[in-house]
């Protein structure tokens, strides 16, 4: 078998695109399949019915912005995004470091904090980012500052680091906030990029391009560099084929699945925590075509510690719709309190607002509207949102699915064994809306469904010394299959507690510098 390209990479998130980028700089052949469309600020969903959904059951029907999955077994929706950039496309734009005591157990020896601060600047230099301006700091940002500081606790306090171009003249007090106040200018991969005008749209698209997004610099530069970029490619099955593998896939073209393949010597799985950990399960267990995976393919999987509060300020504006989505955090991850989290204001598009009391059937609007409709409405709505290191002890796998062709993806995870850390953060949370003068609220999807959310999950093809603890070695290669690699979410063998977009980054940067 002759290889078509040096590398295949599947998914374009923060593993893929930084992998992606790397190797195409090193005069590699580089492929690179996206389940998702290519969006841009002119076809972002905003209304009711545009493509908003992806169905992962039938892709070829409904390939929108988002997949929502809903695992009944586990009493969790996981939420991803799905086009060309991956997650960062709803991401709300924060790229922290952890801190050094994240890496302290858990991983393999090779991968410290040291020797990945090299990776968390140059993902930093990629992304561009830096904190929100202080002559521009959102209602939510002082929100979270007074309560800071009334629970003294401003010791703790700091600006996120938020991949977003702003321009320092913008005007915060001249509202409303029109987009012909954003400056357009060239990044550095030659593409037109605004600054940001606080439209609140960070996690359902920028319309100025203010946020800087992968598909504006880490694919941008590979693309440039050579690498071919598939949208609406759906990664079926990988098979090994010396001198290298097959990756099989659905293309999505005109409301149809057309199945195709391509071969190179070698394979970067990076569709997130979920969909990497699915397709080795497949491919081991359902097609039988990458034999020698671990036994703890699935295991360890963490929501890494996702919870929203939304709270009420019946006599106080807080613009949810205005501003980047996060701006400021308070920091518990040194386990102060017992428990390790981070708390941080979050955001709600003005659309999703309305939505949630206007636009939706009555039924909708009883559970999802709760939150916005009190005292005022959604403009003095304060939606607290936290990451915490919850119990990684789910456990991705396949089971057979009623009137199904394919076995179904089943997680099994045990909410109880993480109750004291959401009880910990669920309790600051009121603790810092009643200093404040607010009213807390319990999430509408527990109090009604019992449902956890988890926005960036971790975990299932872990990173272990050999196969007996882990999928993938520090280098992101699978033991077992030589030059077939994981490189995302999915590798990150704990919940970290903050956001974990940056640490993805940089181990992908330190992944690519280290193959040939």
């Amino acid at each position: 078998m002759s290889n078509n390209f040096d590398v295949i990479v599947i998914g374009s998130g923060y593993g893929g695109a930084v992998t992606a980028c790397r190797l195409a700089e090193k005069g590699l052949r580089v492929l690179i399949l996206e389940r998702g469309r290519r969006w841009t600020a002119q076809t972002f969903p905003r209304r009711l019915f545009d493509p908003w959904r992806y169905d992962r059951d039938n892709p070829e029907k409904s390939n929108g912005w988002l997949d929502l999955n809903l695992i009944s077994d586990a009493n969790m929706t996981v939420v991803s995004g799905a086009g060309v950039g991956g997650g960062s496309l709803l991401s709300a734009n924060v790229s922290t470091i952890p801190p050094a005591h994240v890496f302290a157990a858990g991983w393999p020896p090779e991968i410290t904090y040291e020797e990945l601060l090299p990776y968390f600047t140059q993902v930093g230099h990629m992304l561009r980012v830096r904190t929100i301006p202080e002559n521009q700091l959102t209602r939510r940002s002082q929100l979270v500052s007074e309560a800071a500081e009334k629970m003294g606790f401003s010791s703790r306090l700091r600006p996120l680091e938020l991949a977003v171009s702003f321009d320092e003249s913008f005007d915060v007090n001249a509202r409303p906030y029109r987009d012909e106040q954003s400056v357009y200018q060239l990044n550095p991969q030659g593409l037109t990029q605004g600054t940001c005008v606080h439209s609140g749209n960070c996690m359902i698209g920028c319309q100025v391009n203010a946020k800087n997004t992968l598909d504006l610099n880490y694919l941008a530069s590979a693309q440039q560099n050579g690498a071919e970029i598939r949208p609406l490619h759906l990664v079926r099955q990988i098979k090994a084929e010396s001198p290298g593998y097959q990756v099989f896939y659905d293309e999505i073209r005109d409301g149809r699945l057309i199945a195709g393949s391509e071969t190179a010597e070698r394979v970067i799985v990076a569709a997130g925590s979920l969909g990497s950990t699915e397709l080795l399960l497949r491919s081991r267990d359902e097609h039988k075509t990458l034999p020698n995976v671990s036994p703890t393919l699935g295991q360890r999987w963490s929501a890494n510690g996702n919870y929203f509060t939304p709270a009420v300020y019946p006599n106080r504006p807080i613009s949810p719709s205005e501003g980047p989505t996060s701006t400021y955090q308070i920091d518990f991850t040194d386990g102060m309190l017992g428990q390790r989290f981070s708390i941080e204001d979050g955001g709600m598009p003005e659309v999703i607002a309305q939505w949630a009391t206007e636009g939706m059937p009555q039924v909708y609007q009883d559970v999802l509207g709760e939150a916005v409709r009190l005292d005022g409405g959604p403009d003095h709505v304060m939606p607290w949102f936290s990451n915490g290191v919850n119990s990684a002890n789910g456990q991705l796998s396949l089971k057979p699915a009623w009137l199904r062709k394919r076995w179904k993806l089943n997680l099994k995870w045990d909410m109880e064994k993480s109750k004291h850390l959401f009880d910990e953060i669920a309790n600051m949370h009121l603790k810092l809306t009643g200093s404040t003068g607010g009213q807390s609220t319990i999430t509408p999807v527990l109090k009604y469904f019992n449902l956890l959310i988890a926005l960036q999950p971790l975990g299932g093809c872990n990173m272990g010394q050999s196969a007996s603890d882990g999928v993938v070695d520090h280098r992101g290669e699978v033991f077992g299959h030589k030059n077939l690699y994981v490189v995302d979410g999915a590798i990150v063998p704990e919940a970290i507690g903050i956001h974990p977009s940056r640490t993805i980054a940089a181990l992908a940067e330190r992944i690519a510098s280290l193959m040939t």
